[in-house]
């Protein structure tokens, strides 16, 4: 997938996502991927929509997005992409293209909603050998130009092949092969399928020792339950980090980062463990990412008639990050037995989390939005400079974000993302979609596609021909009366 070069991006009267004065309008200049320039501009309230069009300047292409003061430009965000669900694994051999197909398609739909990096989880064990990580190696290459695909291994089945093993058996082996793979950023698993909690805590220790040794970031989907008689594995995951001098192995300017995703169990704690969570976490590479789509499914899944509803079971982002401990909002699955609902679309959590949290407040909506833009990129390893914290842009960033090109606030792309929007990276564009309106009220004819426009013409000179006929007819109807009255022949 070929992206369009631009040597210079132009962006015109675009709104950032800050809320001090979302009534400013600003002109961005960027190339060779970053923001070069930034000018405030005064609202314009021209013709709608957005108008992109390119024209080469100094033997260079130049392209120019106006928005004409009635958009909103975002960072870029991420989506887990690639995971695969359980059912379908003993066919993959089988049908690997069906894999590929299934991958590209939702890699495609995530660039035109606005993502620019992913993580992507693909199982290793012993039933898919290395097949997944063969796809999404593939994938990683053909879309290098338009997004970051950052792979991760993954355990989801258990490492230890019965209650009473002492050892890992071949899924870790298998695991240990795959880390050690060109191409590999995270080695992840999910201890919460272990057979005991002894092995659950091996398989932490397993994991993190290989992600040391191999320089990769880790990722666990931890704790993945509402069960107040379990132990929250997340203060064993603490104290081995440190034991294991975490953050002093990491590069200086890219420490690895340990993600956690899921942590339900989390969802029982008070106030008191939630500051004695903070406290252990300290300033260890540690993040949380909430996966409301999957946890609210999965959680309800309990016994009984169903009169009382479940717990909700699912990190409450504005809470978790009010209270210092950062926090990080995903899609984790797609159309899976595990999350058979929703889409590839990380702003359509927004308005779930309004709805989840039960809050609207502009400080709720800010810490939504950047929950699945700056937030997720924390959360998956990739370091920001200081200035680009926040969800505005600034001089120096690199180039990469979304454009809501119906959205003009914070506000409005959280509690309603537009579904019109234009990804750009490293200063390019890579991907938009529109969205084609029509409606009989406003217009009957305006907008249709032309085939439509053509029967609706039809149809009126149907009519007209119709009407003709009688017409004619009742003319020589008449003109046969005047000839023949009534009672001559």
């Amino acid at each position: 997938m070929q992206a369009k070069d631009s040597g210079i991006l132009i962006i015109r009267n675009v709104r950032q996502a800050v809320n001090d004065n979302q009534h400013k309008t600003y002109d961005l200049y960027c190339a060779s991927g970053v923001v070069t320039a930034i000018y405030e501009k005064e609202p314009t309230d021209d013709a709608w929509p957005p108008r992109i069009f390119k024209e080469h300047l100094e033997s260079l292409l130049y392209t120019q997005i106006d928005l004409k003061g009635k958009g909103i430009i975002l960072p870029s965000t991420f989506q887990e992409a690639l995971e695969v669900t359980t059912k379908a694994k003993a066919d993959f051999g089988k049908h690997i293209d069906d894999v590929y197909a299934r991958g590209r398609r939702l890699v495609v739909e995530s660039l035109e909603c606005g993502v620019t990096v992913m993580r992507a989880h693909v199982e290793v064990d012993r039933t898919v050998q290395l097949r997944c990580l063969d796809v999404a190696l593939r994938l990683k290459e053909e879309f290098h130009a338009c997004c970051d695909i950052q792979i991760s291994v993954f355990a989801q089945d258990p490492l230890f092949e019965d209650t009473d093993a002492e050892e890992p058996g071949s899924n870790y082996r298998l695991l240990e092969d795959a880390a050690g793979t060109s191409g590999v950023s995270v080695v992840g698993s999910a201890p919460y399928v272990e057979s005991k909690l002894v092995q659950s805590q091996e398989n932490i220790s397993l994991i993190l020792r290989l992600a040391a040794r191999k320089q990769l970031h880790a990722d666990f989907h931890l704790d993945y339950n509402v069960d107040a008689s379990s132990p929250p594995l997340i203060y064993d995951l603490l104290d081995l980090m440190r034991s294991l001098r975490w953050t002093q192995q990491s590069p200086k300017d890219e420490p690895r980062m340990v993600t956690i995703g899921h942590g339900t169990r989390y969802t029982l704690f008070n106030g008191a463990e939630w500051n004695q969570l903070k406290e252990c976490i300290g300033d260890l590479p540690v993040a949380l990412v909430a996966l409301p789509q999957s946890d609210m499914y999965m959680m309800g899944k309990g016994g009984g008639d169903r009169a009382v509803l479940p717990p909700r079971a699912t990190l409450p982002v504005p809470f978790v990050a009010s209270r210092g401990i950062r926090v990080a909002l995903s899609v984790n699955n797609v159309d899976n037995a595990f999350t058979p609902q929703g889409s590839v679309d990380p702003l359509g959590l927004c308005p779930l989390g309004v709805t989840v949290y039960q809050d609207a407040s502009e400080t709720a909506c800010t810490t939504l939005l950047k929950s699945v833009s700056t937030e997720a990129k924390y959360a998956i390893g990739l370091r920001q400079p200081a200035a680009s914290k926040s969800l505005s842009i600034s001089q120096g960033d690199p180039a990469d974000f979304v454009i809501l090109h119906e959205n003009s606030s914070v506000r409005s792309a959280v509690l309603n993302p537009c579904y019109t929007r234009t990804t750009i990276r490293a200063g390019r564009v890579v991907a938009y979609r529109r969205a084609e309106r029509w409606s009989a009220i406003a217009d009957p004819t305006k907008g249709r596609p032309l085939y439509r426009r053509l029967l609706v013409f039809m149809d009126e000179m149907s009519l007209w021909c119709a009407g003709f006929v009688l017409v004619v007819a009742y003319v020589v109807w008449a003109a046969r009366q005047e000839l023949h009255p009534a009672g001559t022949k």
